[in-house]
């Protein structure tokens, strides 16, 4: 008999995190990162699996499409739109990252002026087909196109959303020419001109990058059910990856928020906001019962208008570079030493990072980092934080100690944006800390925050691989309605939601999910008529005995909530009715055990000298996978695993729960 095997994988900037589900047991692993070509990390992680007597379920997060961004390194494009309007790119929104700032703003694009053809053609915002494409002209543009040796094609005419089959025209023409392609229809069939072209064309910018990409896998892979993870909290197929790129962005930090909300909720948490600290970045998302999502986000100055968990990133990680500005003072980030060279303790890099300064405070053990299976070199540690020290005129034991409170200090404020920010006191919320850095600085963060629990789940270094194999299949659909609400009749939102949910079923019954299986969520984005921006409100239909609409009061109770005041009598208008596919898939079981003794003499290592707080304490070391459930640790402590290190300061204590969940609190 065939044995299953579930691998979820995620892909970071220093290490690739792997997670192996196999009768029950879960097996970690950690595998350096290999920047130039993500693939050979995955390949050398999955080797031992790769035989005839497994069946391998893979989920993958990949970081392909966002480095490409970031990095700007992705295909060469052309963009057809209509004729008049190939400025749109260019000309973008009047939206500036300094609202107060008297100098203008550089904007690039992904493609030159020299890319963007017009066709002579029209759709109304109704929909209706004023013009017709001339296949002629576009006959006459493809072949300028070919010329420009090109290697993808976005298309976004204007009022698609409304009415499709002019791009579909197009995108026939562009098959036949075997041309690689995608439309605005497909990606973003919404209003909004500039934000459903530059989300077309972020697309197509990243089409033959990922092609290559998950081609090259699945070539590698043999015999595997291979899924992507995306950035909306849910897989989709390869195939639908390589039309969809641009929706596995950040699909690595949307497992994480997974993993935490399931393991949250599993250990009786309802309100948490998640701390993923990795090598090179710290991801945060606040969850208050559900996981938040947003249909904004901003990658590498592109802006992507799709469904995607709303996570907030800041370039503080455990690679993260300590350095002294123009000024002479002293910076943490956001430049990271990465996999390659990495922190000057991996034996090639010769900068100090927040990874050197914990070594130098004694917050890691140096003969079990990754488990005593990598050797570094802590000298090389001390040595390049001595260097920034003689700069600053202060001890090796302050600057290494500077260090960790500027990092702190950057991830306390990408924290309090989403929170504070927001309206919401993050005192009413546990801190769930995960990532390979996170156990290292969750207490001293909830401290500046006020927080009163912390929750480090087991196996915290790879959580982010491990909630890819607690995620459904999900898929995001929409069309946008333009009109107040009073004008729009219960019947008609019901036949476009028909018509959504029609779609959406026959693609995730193509994915092999059956009709039981699949579950649909309807919204509607709200506004006051006259305002810029929506809110997203559950979609709910009146009863016999109601004649308003309740998501009418539903949406001015989260504008009051979010912006602290409403108006009841104002119109309000339907923009956007969106529809959330979810498939439901079989998932892992995380095991509860039963609370056994307080006393953790079985999992104690050793003692070793710690600094905090500008003294000297001596701590006693632990090793995590030994501990037990009902386990209490008082700090000053560290807890060893294989993929990752929890300081415990002298001021909190520690309880083990029965999902092996280290509870951390102050010391009443």
């Amino acid at each position: 008999m065939i044995e299953k095997l579930r691998i979820g994988i995620d892909t970071g900037g220093t290490f690739t995190d792997f997670v192996i589900h196999h009768k029950g047991r879960i097996q970690t692993k950690k595998v350096p990162s290999v920047p130039h070509d993500p693939s050979q990390a995955i390949l050398e992680g999955i080797r031992e699996f790769q035989d005839a007597a497994y069946s391998l379920l893979i989920i993958h997060g990949s970081t392909v499409a966002t480095n490409s961004l970031l990095e700007r390194k992705g295909a060469r494009i052309a963009l057809i739109t209509t004729k008049g309007f190939e400025d749109i790119l260019f000309i973008g929104r009047q939206v500036r990252k300094k609202l107060y700032s008297l100098k203008g703003e550089k904007r690039k694009s992904i493609l030159s002026s020299d890319f963007c053809f017009g066709l002579d053609e029209r759709t109304t915002a109704q929909g209706e087909i004023e013009k017709n494409i001339s296949l002629e002209e576009l006959k006459e543009i493809l072949k300028k196109i070919k010329s420009l040796k090109t290697e993808a094609v976005a298309v976004s005419l204007i009022n698609s959303y409304a009415n499709s089959s002019n791009e579909k025209t197009i995108k026939k023409e562009l098959d036949r020419e075997k041309i690689l392609s995608s439309i605005s229809s497909d990606i973003l069939p919404e209003y909004r001109e500039y934000e459903r072209t530059a989300t077309t064309a972020v697309n197509t910018f990243l089409m033959p990058i990922l092609n290559n990409y998950l081609s090259n896998l699945e070539t590698k892979i043999k015999k595997a059910d291979f899924r992507i993870m995306q950035s909306n909290e849910g897989y989709i197929s390869p195939a639908l990856a390589k039309q969809k790129p641009i929706t596995t962005a950040l699909s690595g930090p949307a497992g994480g928020v997974v993993g935490a909300f399931q393991l949250a909720k599993l250990a009786g948490f309802r309100n948490i906001i998640t701390f993923d600290m990795g090598g090179t970045s710290t991801d945060v998302s606040l969850v208050d019962g559900l996981i938040r999502r947003t249909n904004e986000c901003v990658i590498g100055d592109f802006p992507i208008r799709l469904p995607i968990i709303d996570i907030h990133s800041v370039g503080a990680g455990g690679g993260s570079i300590a350095y002294l500005d123009r000024g002479g003072s002293l910076r943490v980030g956001p430049q990271s030493a990465g996999a390659e060279p990495g922190p000057a303790c991996y034996g090639q890099g010769t900068s100090p990072t927040v990874t050197d300064a914990n070594l130098v405070l004694g917050r890691l053990d140096p003969e079990y980092f990754l488990g005593g299976k990598m050797k570094i070199y802590p000298e090389r540690s001390f040595k390049a934080v001595e260097k920034l020290a003689k700069k600053i005129n202060k001890s090796l034991l302050k600057t290494a100690d500077g260090i960790i409170e500027i990092a702190n200090a950057n991830m306390e404020k990408a924290i309090r944006v989403i929170s504070i920010e927001r309206g919401i006191d993050p005192r009413n919320f546990a801190l769930f800390s995960f990532g390979g850095a996170g156990g290292m600085h969750a207490a001293e963060i909830s401290a500046l925050l006020k927080m009163s629990k912390i929750i480090i789940p087991n196996n915290a270094g790879v959580l982010s691989a491990l909630g890819l194999l607690l995620t459904d299949s999900i898929k995001d659909y929409s069309k946008s309605i333009l009109k107040d609400a009073e004008e729009v009749s219960g019947k008609g939102l019901e036949k476009h939601l028909a018509r959504l949910r029609e779609k959406s079923l026959k693609e995730m019954i193509k994915d092999g999910f059956e009709p039981k299986d699949i579950s649909f969520l309807p919204f509607l984005d709200l506004r006051y008529l006259g305002q810029s921006y929506e809110i997203t409100i559950p979609y709910r239909m009146p009863s016999k005995s109601q004649k308003a609409f309740p998501f009418i009061g539903d949406f001015h109770e989260a504008h009051k909530k979010l912006y602290a005041y409403h108006h009841l009598q104002r119109p309000v208008e339907i923009v956007n009715l969106r529809l959330k596919a979810v498939g439901k898939s079989q998932k892992i079981k995380i095991k509860k055990y039963p609370l056994m003794t307080k006393n953790p003499e079985k999992a104690f290592l050793k003692k070793q000298a710690v600094y905090y707080a500008g003294k000297k304490h001596s701590a006693s070391l632990y090793e995590r996978s030994l501990l037990e459930p009902g386990n209490e640790i008082s700090g000053p402590a560290l807890l060893l695993s294989y993929e990752s290190t929890t300081f415990i300061p002298p001021s909190f204590k520690v309880l083990v729960d029965g999902f092996l969940n280290l509870i951390i609190q102050k010391k009443r």
